[in-house]
């Protein structure tokens, strides 16, 4: 086999190698990061994407539509087998990276890998290896060290402006959302020591490119937390180390709270700090004045040079929507940034160089070990829930891990129920709900097949999934489309009873909407509303045409705004949150709004199974108003002894700012440019009036009336879960 040198970017597996051709390249998994990387890719020369590979297909398929990708794969090795690929970017969990890019490398294709390079040093020198005897570039992407901040940073270090270096200290404190919504079984959360890989690895390579490895380190962790699945998980850590005369400081907090990624590098000469989160640099130096006026210089100085910068990330943001320039967002230019080096025909940058990417893994590896946490924190990879429940399951949970899904479950399973659930993944469940037996079937709505099999010998099923997804076209497909399937399978197979969750937000909720019954008719101008509202009246649409048609047995359940535990306490249905600090309340906030408990809600679903003759029926389920929207802010604020900031907006402003988003999106041409709706803003206020007689009749649900109740429960347990 033919080799090239390390440094070139050539393959031979029959990708671009004639002089000027663009680089074919692919991305391996369609997940949250492969977006950064489509936008990216596209921005860097000589370069095309041709291909998005992910074991779930249609999320590939909608990720290559999305970019305007010509191919799209489920598997790795049909996409080696299929395209001609000068290199692939493998976007993976950690613990699959060494499976995967060892494999793209015998195939004879260049290998860039989201950081960290693999969940161990031992994987990363065979890669080097490896890619080293194929005369093949391997580069890993810590796209931080080619932030801008950092590269002016680094560049005064390497000058000598900053004197020698004396104390690196580098502060990482952001929350992590697996905490809170899962899944808990992610790998970065199945060894308290995994964080420090995943996460840390952006600190440590800063500090290895910076004062090189530490030639002692002392490392604590703290703030420990039981994960649902039983496993600890350390919220804060610190790591103090030396490198000859520099004294070296890293800090890990992934607690709630102000979000705050700092490098703070002091020097004999000056100072400089990094914000990467503002996209900031400043160096601190003495002005040839008198000391009395140094520090007055100095902050002047820093002053303006902040400004400066200011307006410049927000330019370039504004520009990049306007598509007059590529490269915008500071987070997307890094990645971008980290590309160019890894495509560049130069000798490969050593901040992305695979060896680098190894010395990271192996430091935080070290630091890890340094940890000295109990043998029992560092347990193997989890068990799913239990696949067989003590009797044969009757009822099928669609979307049991969520908010509703997961309280609905533990009212089924303690009034005696056995529950088969469908999910991609059960480890969101508590422990408690483990233990209980559920029979756990993974898949999801698309596979039409684990679906039908999953619904065998079912009697009822309760639908409460949906897509996070954000285009109309992904909407018909991930949402309506798989409610479509549901409905389907449940014929098929017999099912007794299918229970569909849909939302009041489906109805004209504005000022002028009074009282609202079951009677009352969805929207009539549904399709000037929010894509997620549409997409649910479209489904109820569908099922109600299907029960007329076709016999099919659904009850539709629209629950209010659902507040309680296990949910966030900033909760949209109150206004738009920024943060979780600043809260813009839709309008004026002082109508009452439509609460309800989530186990409200749960005793509300069962009641829908357990009533006979109910069939192509639907039910509000909303509790009797007592708060509005100050009013919640002002116990969420008494609960946590805080003062969130709260901006009464008026909906026109809401609907001013959409009107310039879509003038700006009809320049450009950008796909999903809706003309904006007041019709839709305003009803987000929620001034209707729900009665809910029905469902309080013929269902004898009984939701919650007492204030306090509501407020213990609905405000204060949450508020008190999150700021554990």
């Amino acid at each position: 086999m033919k080799t090239a040198p390390a440094d070139t970017i050539e393959t031979s597996h029959g990708g671009s190698s004639r002089p000027g051709a663009k680089r074919r390249v692919a991305l391996l998994g369609a997940g949250y990061i492969a977006d950064w990387h489509a936008k990216s890719v596209a921005t860097v020369a000589n370069v095309e994407l041709v291909a998005i590979c992910d074991t779930v297909l249609p999320r590939a398929q909608a990720l290559a539509r999305k970019y305007g990708v010509p191919q799209a794969y489920g598997s790795l090795e049909e996409l080696l087998a299929k395209e001609k690929l000068d290199a692939v970017h493998i976007l993976l969990p950690p613990d699959r990276h060494f499976r995967a890019a060892r494999a793209i490398l015998e195939a004879g294709v260049n290998v860039f890998l989201e950081k960290p390079m693999c969940d161990n040093a031992a994987d990363c020198d065979e890669l080097v290896l490896l890619a080293a005897v194929r005369g093949l570039r391997l580069g890993v992407g810590h796209n931080f060290l080619f932030s801008e901040p950092y590269e002016n940073l680094r560049r005064d270090v390497h000058a000598g402006i900053l004197g020698r270096i004396e104390d690196v200290t580098i502060t990482w404190h952001r929350p992590l959302p697996q905490l809170q919504h899962g899944p808990f079984d992610a790998w970065m959360l199945r060894d308290p020591r995994n964080i420090l890989i995943e996460i840390g690895s952006h600190s440590v390579a800063h500090m290895l490119d910076l004062a090189g490895e530490p030639d002692e380190m002392e490392v604590r962790p703290s703030n420990p937390t039981e994960l649902p699945t039983g496993r600890c998980f350390y919220r804060r850590w610190l790591v103090k180390a030396a490198k000859g005369h520099a004294a070296i400081e890293l800090r890990f907090s992934f607690v709630p709270g102000f979000c705050e990624y700092i490098l703070h590098v002091r020097g004999s000469l000056a100072a400089a700090t990094v914000d990467f989160e503002r996209n900031m640099y400043t160096i601190h130096r003495h002005r040839p004045c008198d000391p009395d006026f140094d520090s007055y210089a100095m902050i002047l100085s820093q002053a303006k040079c902040l400004k400066q910068q200011a307006r410049r990330t927000v330019r370039s943001y504004i520009l990049s929507k306007l598509h007059i320039v590529a490269r915008g967002n500071s987070y997307g230019a890094s990645i971008a940034r980290a590309m160019d080096a890894f495509y560049s025909p130069q000798q490969l940058d050593e901040r992305v160089d695979g060896r680098t990417g190894a010395r990271v893994v192996r430091l935080c590896q070290q630091m890890g070990a340094l940890a000295n946490l109990p043998p029992e924190d560092a347990a193997p990879t989890p068990e799913p829930a239990n696949g067989k429940a003590a009797a044969p399951a009757r009822i099928l949970l669609l979307g049991g891990t969520g908010f509703i899904g997961r309280e609905l479950l533990r009212q089924l399973l303690n009034t005696g129920h056995s529950v088969r659930l469908l999910a991609r993944n059960s480890s969101s469940l508590p422990l408690n709900l483990r233990a209980m037996q559920v029979e756990c079937v993974p898949g999801d709505l698309m596979n039409r097949e684990v679906l039908c099999r999953a619904m065998e010998g079912i009697d009822c099923v309760f639908h409460l999934a949906r897509s996070n997804v954000k285009s109309w076209a992904d909407y018909q497909e991930f949402e309506i489309g798989a409610n479509r399937q549901v409905a389907e399978c449940a014929l098929e197979a017999g099912v007794k009873r299918l229970i569909y969750t849909g939302t009041i937000d489906s109805y004209y909720t504005g000022r002028h909407a009074g009282r609202i019954t079951e009677d009352t008719p969805l929207d009539p101008r549904i399709d000037r509303r929010n894509l997620y509202a549409r997409a649910k009246a479209e489904s109820e649409k569908i099922l109600t045409r299907m029960h007329r048609e076709q016999r099919l047995p659904v009850v539709i359940v629209r629950p209010g705004i659902v507040i309680g535990r296990g949910g966030s306490p900033f909760h949209w249905g109150v206004g738009m949150w920024w943060n979780n600090a600043v809260c813009q309340v839709w309008g004026s906030g002082k109508n009452k709004l439509p609460l309800v408990l989530v186990e409200d809600v749960a005793r509300g679903l069962m009641a829908a199974m357990e009533k006979p003759g109910i069939e192509g029926l639907s039910f509000n389920l909303v509790g009797d108003p007592c708060l509005s929207a100050q009013e919640y802010l002002d116990e969420l604020d008494r609960c946590g002894g805080m003062r969130i900031q709260r901006y009464t907006t008026p909906i026109a402003r809401f609907y001013l700012t959409d009107m310039i988003k879509w003038a700006a999106k009809v320049a450009v041409r950008h796909p999903e440019r809706h003309f904006p709706s007041y019709w839709d803003w305003e009803s987000r206020t929620q001034s209707a009036f729900f009665d809910c007689t029905a469902a309080k009749n013929l269902l004898n649900w009984q939701p919650t009336v007492e204030r306090d109740a509501l407020v213990r429960r609905g405000i204060r347990e949450p508020m008190n879960d999150f700021m554990k």
